[in-house]
């Protein structure tokens, strides 16, 4: 028999075992001062790339008094206990109405967290007789919920519609030995690679296969569509979406999500839903706070328009400089480059303490070998500055790559 954590002291994870050299500096980074583009970090003031603030809402004026009026009127924990037994307020419904209207849904159901909403939507409703098919490049909330869901699973190559066709033949096969039904499931935004969910093509299979999409889409809530309403409305889809999920840590800089669609499945999800009838009602300041943003969304388009202007000025701009930035069709902008891990420090480094640039590294397990992916996520607030200054350092830290400049045999441990 082994001892589980003398099992864990030896294997840390393919991340973990980085620890030692990157904690405080790679991972788990600390990010001072006012959230913006230009923040503080080790002392030292860095161009942020790094944060969920899509449209600028996290230090907006209109946002910060919403915010501290409710936490003056409320405090954080009103209401006290779950939305079932005693956290229900008219402020709740409001919101849930409101997000409901704007995404042409009958109803929708608030989440205390986008990740734990989407996990529990899962295992709510796929039961052992069912078929789960899903794209392979699903956010890690979707894996977590399939691991809880009973129900069988089949996945389909990223994007592919003549791999989910021959998954759905598998899956219809399974179903009616099961006497199950089939749920579809793919990202509207995939946060990684910034391509779209190929909305149009998983529709067009309804017509020979019968299933219900539930489509995750929290990168393009706030982002994609003329009014902002996410991935159905960019491809005038929405109605064919039975299930549309986002969550408010994106383009509303906040806390918590929401599911929408018929109105009797959402009541099913409110009687159901296990992460949000054992778990406390949001408090009023984040309900409050959502109202406030969701208004800004909706009555102010300037601010969605100047996100897609630095959008297409850091990544016209990249690839006018010979970047790789893959096939994004969304402000998610990822810049591939080669090189192994510790490479990978070494640039992020000189990034960061020469350039005072501050943007995420994804590097193997997460991409394949060889491979480094530095995202960033443009805003509202940035400016063409920002653009301009950040290609510059991109360019020459590339040339440094190219050199071998930075090789090394370990990851790079800051002092």
């Amino acid at each position: 028999m082994v001892d589980i954590f003398e099992r864990i002291r030896k294997n840390r994870g393919p991340i973990g075992k980085y620890e030692k050299e990157g904690h405080g500096y790679y991972a788990f980074p600390k990010l001072e001062g006012e959230i913006g583009p230009h923040m503080i970090f080790r002392g030292k003031p860095v161009l942020n790339w790094s944060l969920n603030n899509y449209i600028g809402l996290a230090n907006h004026p209109e946002v910060r008094k919403a915010d501290a009026d409710a936490a003056a009127a409320y405090g954080m924990a009103y209401p006290m206990g779950a939305r079932m037994m005693s956290g229900q307020t008219t402020k709740h419904e409001e919101l849930e109405q409101r997000l409901a209207q704007f995404e042409n849904k009958e109803d929708a159901y608030l989440l205390n967290f986008g990740y734990q909403g989407m996990v529990s939507i899962i295992d709510c409703l796929a039961g052992r007789n069912d078929v789960v098919v899903y794209d392979s490049e699903a956010h890690a909330c979707i894996i977590d919920g399939l691991r809880l869901s009973p129900a069988k699973r089949f996945v389909y190559a990223h994007n592919d519609m003549d791999s989910l066709e021959k998954q759905l033949q598998h899956a219809t096969s399974y179903a009616e030995k099961t006497k199950g039904g089939i749920l579809v499931i793919t990202e509207g935004v995939f946060g990684m690679a910034g391509d779209l969910g190929y909305l149009p093509g998983i529709v067009e299979k309804r017509n020979r296969f019968s299933f219900r999409l539930l489509v995750d889409d929290a990168h393009g809530f706030g982002t994609m569509g003329k009014m902002g309403a996410g991935i159905g409305e960019h491809y005038g889809v929405q109605d064919q979406i039975d299930l549309y999920f986002s969550t408010f840590a994106k383009s509303m800089a906040g806390i918590g999500g929401f599911v929408a669609g018929d109105a009797d499945i959402i009541n099913f999800l409110r009687y159901n839903l296990r992460s949000q009838i054992f778990a406390k009602s949001l408090p009023m300041p984040m309900v409050f706070g959502a109202l406030k943003r969701l208004d800004l969304l909706q009555t102010r388009p300037e601010l969605k328009a100047k996100l897609w202007e630095i959008v297409e000025d850091l990544q016209s701009g990249l690839k006018k400089e010979g970047f790789d930035i893959g096939v994004t069709q969304s402000p998610v902008t990822p810049v591939y480059m080669h090189g192994e891990v510790p490479e990978a420090t070494n640039l992020v480094l000189d990034l960061r303490e020469n350039y005072g640039i501050f943007c995420s590294i994804v590097v193997y397990p997460v991409i394949p070998k060889g491979q480094i992916l530095l995202r960033l996520i443009p805003t509202a607030v940035h400016t063409h500055e920002d653009v301009e200054r950040t290609i510059k350092a991109f360019a020459a830290c590339r040339e440094k790559l190219a050199a071998g400049k930075y090789v090394g045999e370990a990851v790079v441990q800051p002092m």
